[in-house]
């Protein structure tokens, strides 16, 4: 529940569309309904401007669609999102919503009930190769649901940089940029330097033996000398996309 949510809920009962029942009925889940092995908090749009997320991995199929099922018994208008998710979890939160869709490249599930536009300019995600675009898509896609407009550019890494500098209208017109890297991690300091906007650098998995699973990637942005990079951790599209959506919002 989120704060158009509360003043809608406001507004119902001083016109008597709303009865003082139903209202105590729906304020009865919040601040978080209890379902034993999982708390789900309705309030977390109304604090931070976006509903909780769920994370699928560790989770059964039937954990996640009963998470999923508590959220739409809820009634807020928000986007429902679960992330790190697989096609039999899939299969199970499409029974309760027919609205599910499956984004198997980035492994996201996506309710979509809203399109709010709530950020005030375009985050673009940047990835050097091919092999980034999972992670970036899961940027893509939380960004999208978190009411974003959002810019794709891929595989434009420090291999060859004439692919970037081709494109650099698009990053200057960005209000954030997510930059997605494997291998070496150098691209978010090249396009940083580029531009006067925070980037937030998303390290990946990807690469040989000496990346250590993304860790030489994760080094090198935390060493970056442009002084308008953050980093988050290695392979979390998701995180990157959340603060782009908050810087993206003031």
């Amino acid at each position: 529940m989120d704060e158009q949510d509360i003043q809608r809920l406001v507004v119902g009962v001083q016109r008597g569309r709303v009865s003082v029942a139903q209202t105590v009925q729906r304020l009865r889940v919040l601040p978080f309904e209890d379902l034993g092995f999982a708390k789900i908090d309705h309030h977390r749009g109304l604090r931070q401007g976006f509903a909780e997320v769920v994370f699928g991995r560790g989770k059964s199929p039937q954990q996640v669609s009963a998470i999923v099922r508590g959220m739409l018994r809820a009634r807020a208008a928000h986007n429902i999102l679960i992330t790190r998710a697989d096609a039999e979890t899939y299969r199970a939160v499409h029974r309760i919503s027919r609205n599910a869709r499956f984004h198997s490249l980035s492994r996201v599930i996506s309710i979509r009930r809203n399109r709010r536009i709530t950020g005030k300019g375009v985050i673009a995600v940047v990835t050097a190769g091919t092999s980034d675009i999972p992670v970036a898509e899961e940027a893509v896609v939380t960004a999208e649901m978190m009411g974003n407009r959002v810019q794709s550019l891929y595989d434009v890494g420090v291999a060859g940089l004439h692919r970037l500098l081709r494109h650099r209208a698009m990053l200057s017109a960005a209000r954030v940029i997510i930059c997605v890297a494997g291998m070496e991690g150098a691209l978010p300091s090249v396009v940083a330097g580029l531009v006067g906007v925070p980037l937030i650098a998303v390290p990946t998995s990807t690469g040989y033996g000496a990346s250590f699973g993304g860790l030489t990637a994760l080094l090198a942005m935390l060493n970056s000398c442009a002084s308008n990079v953050s980093v988050v951790n290695i392979d979390n599209g998701f995180g990157a996309a959340c603060v782009a959506s908050v810087i993206n919002r003031l």
